[in-house]
């Protein structure tokens, strides 16, 4: 297959102001390099360690690794104690913007008390070390709270969208037997509140059919919607009748690295969640060294936003434990971005300075799709640097996030990473690296990756191949909470005779070395023989004046194996001219990438289905254009767009 035209536009240098003062230079990568192990333990170093450790490494027991072996450390004194103790109590850590406009300014000291005060509670219940918590919760600060209360205590806390049904939180609760679900009675979705401790509730069942494991529900009052709440007796409590009446002082302990911090669960395709376990040292040497170089982090000077929520690992690692292990001072937001209108995100980032800004490219091109007299409305000159995560960003939305929110300017880090590799992974360095729009460019200091063939050789320039990691690294997950077996085979039996990660996405260098991910290898097409990546499809289509956003899958054809099916948003004021419109969109297609790659069928919908977070649920429309019943979509927005676009499809 031909490589992508955008492929071969010259990559966007920093500028020399911004590279000057960058906390990242290409020395890094020498020094990664010249000794990778001593490397992670410098970077292991910028925490507060109780016990140093000894091997920085012990990988003996491979694919099981142990980082920073025999260190000890407490996790949540790394993210707020040791800034308090530092002076900097009074500096803002949260500033916290509800849905309905109602907001909280956190400072260090305030929340060293808050998740003093929790970890308290926790303690007063029993719990111990070694336990686990489930949270499903909105975007309040009792959920960061919390986790760092389980952190503090060494909980090993499972933080479950608060988008998901009963049926998933149940099966993530029994499977990690939680003692404690901690959620609140109601949650605000586009400015109506709905209720959230009913599927709590319906969750966890009664009788002979209640969870277990499960002894306390600890209920944070957000709506206060609902006065005929279900309350039972012995098992829950509130929120300000408990954690609130606690002491503030609370003396922590130390746990070894390897101590599990949290299990987040992630969707498998036997149908059950995947339970990855991380630990605590590696897990935190990462995430910090990774939030200070490639956000290029100014403490005590930036305000960071990540747009992720907290039942995402991006939730976990850019919202709390990357960010607050830097002393940074972030924004947490609990709405969506349209409400009460779409001008939301913006205002947020004028009224309060905001300096990084993180967020999905699904977000970058629902911006696009409303236009860019909304966000031109609002000063946005705080922003000097943009981030991308999610999934590959295509290359005209990377340009128009620069030019329309970056002012032009602003170097946007455009990073790959997994829930499994706890970290962001590859990643451009913002004051070093020239970034081509699309690509992640290149691994970071001290990550090791390779993109292969079937036969585990390295493909050259142009070639699709597997996106693989070489060599162990500190975030790493640990194993499948209660399965090994399904660790080995899910991530290292591809590649197992070399021993690498399989990350199980597609990727390829272009002729300047750039690394491009092409999405997940079940996302690559196979039509007539010729394997093409849905990413590249989509980026094709939205490269046309009129697509605001395009979603691509294959379906089944009695003919091609496979045929290209794609769902277009068109613009704001661009007219469906049928069928017209759609050969202007076949021959983009073609022009772009090969003719091999038109779409067979191009359909103009109002709108795709996505989860809470921002995902397109690419899955479900798989069963739209084959014609089958759809499976659960308890995890959209809105679930009633399948009608809308069995309507046009009719």
């Amino acid at each position: 297959m031909t490589t992508s035209a955008s492929e071969t536009v010259p990559g966007y240098p920093p500028s020399a102001e911004f590279t000057a003062q960058a906390n990242g230079t290409a020395e890094l990568y020498g020094q990664a390099q010249a000794d990778r192990l001593e490397f992670w333990a410098t970077q292991a170093r910028r925490l507060d360690w109780d016990t140093d450790f000894g091997e920085v490494l012990d990988w003996s027991d491979a694919p099981f690794a142990k980082w920073f072996v025999g260190g000890k450390l407490n996790v949540a004194v790394n993210c707020v104690d040791r800034h308090v103790a530092a002076g900097k109590g009074a500096r803002v850590a949260i500033h916290w913007i509800g849905e309905p406009g109602d907001s909280r300014d956190i400072t260090y000291a305030q929340l060293k008390d808050e998740v003093s005060r929790a970890a308290n509670y926790f303690t007063a219940i029993g719990l111990q070390a070694g336990d686990r918590v489930a949270i499903y919760m909105p975007m309040v600060p009792e959920a960061l709270i919390s986790m760092l209360a389980c952190a503090r205590l060494g909980l090993t806390h499972s933080v479950v969208f608060a988008g998901f049904s009963a049926g998933a939180l149940r099966s993530r609760v029994d499977d990690a037997q939680a003692k404690l679900v901690i959620t609140t009675d109601g949650q605000y979705r586009r400015g109506q509140p709905t209720p959230l401790k009913t599927a709590v509730d319906d969750a966890l069942g009664t009788g002979a059919d209640a969870a277990p494991s499960v002894e306390k529900v600890l209920v944070v009052r957000r709506t206060n919607h609902d006065p005929d709440l279900n309350w039972v007796s012995g098992r829950d409590v509130w929120w300000d009748d408990t954690v609130a009446e606690q002491s503030p002082e609370h003396t922590p302990e130390a746990f070894d690295s390897e101590h599990p911090l949290f299990l987040l669960y992630t969707s498998g395709t036997t149908g059950k969640p995947k339970g990855i376990v991380h630990t605590s040292g590696g897990y935190l040497t990462q995430t910090s060294y990774t939030f200070h170089y490639v956000f290029d982090h100014k403490e005590g000077r930036d305000v960071f936003w990540c747009g992720a929520d907290i039942g995402w690992v991006t939730g976990h690692s850019y919202l709390v434990y990357g960010p607050l292990s830097n002393g940074a001072t972030e924004v947490v937001y609990e709405g969506t971005p349209n409400s009460p209108n779409e001008h939301r995100h913006f205002e947020i980032i004028e009224k309060y300075g905001v300096t990084t800004y993180y967020i999905a490219p699904t977000l970058i091109r629902t911006f696009m799709k409303w236009g860019r007299e909304i966000p031109d409305a609002h000063d946005l000159s705080s922003l000097r640097l943009l981030g991308s995560v999610g999934e590959p960003i295509n290359p005209e939305a990377w340009k128009w996030y620069r030019e329309v929110i970056g002012a032009g300017q602003t170097p946007i880090v455009d990073t790959w990473w997994q829930t499994e590799t706890g970290a962001i992974m590859i990643s451009p360095l913002p004051g070093v690296t020239a970034s081509k729009p699309g690509s992640a460019m290149t691994p970071l200091p001290g990550i090791s990756a390779n993109i292969v063939g079937d036969d585990a050789k390295p493909v050259g320039a142009g070639e699709q191949g597997f996106l693989v990691l070489d060599q162990p690294w500190p975030a790493m997950l640990r194993g499948i909470w209660g399965d090994e077996d399904r660790f080995r085979e899910t991530y290292w039996s591809r590649f197992a005779e070399a021993g690498w990660y399989f990350a199980g996405d597609g990727a390829r260098y272009d002729a300047d070395g750039a690394l491009w991910v092409l999405g997940r290898v079940d996302d690559v097409m196979n039509v007539s023989g010729h394997r093409i990546s849905t990413a590249e499809v989509e980026s094709a289509l939205v490269g046309h004046s009129g697509v605001a956003e395009a979603a691509v899958i294959g379906a089944a054809d009695a003919t091609t194996g496979q045929g290209i099916v794609a769902f277009v948003i068109l613009r704001e004021g661009v007219a469906d001219s049928g069928d017209q419109l759609i050969k202007e969109l076949r021959d983009q297609v073609a022009t772009e990438i090969s003719p091999i790659a038109k779409p067979r069928e191009i359909n103009v919908v109002p709108e795709l289905p996505k989860t809470r977070s921002g995902k397109i649920m690419r899955r479900l429309l798989k069963d739209v254009a084959e014609g089958r019943e759809l499976g659960d979509t308890s995890t959209l927005v809105d679930p009633s767009v399948f009608e809308s676009i069995r309507r046009r499809k009719a």
